[in-house]
């Protein structure tokens, strides 16, 4: 699976994210995620790849292949 196709089966079973919606281009505020939830997103990341996003920085007004870039360059790492 991929690292935007993992993120995206984390938005849907966990937070309730339409399929659809999630677009790179997508902010993550237009998802519903708020700074609890991105938090608990990265966390849910970092555990089911494996990899230490402790020094990456989201907020709300990130996109989708903001967030997606950033944790696949951690994955690669």
């Amino acid at each position: 699976m991929s690292t935007s196709e993992e993120i995206s089966a984390l938005l849907v079973t966990r937070f309730g994210t339409d399929p659809a919606a999630i677009r790179p281009e997508v902010p993550l505020r237009q998802l519903r995620l708020d700074s609890l939830a991105l938090e608990e997103l990265r966390l849910l990341i970092e555990d089911r790849m494996d990899i230490d996003l402790e020094d990456v920085v989201l907020s709300s007004r990130d996109t989708v292949a903001h967030l997606v870039a950033a944790v696949h360059s951690k994955a690669g790492a």
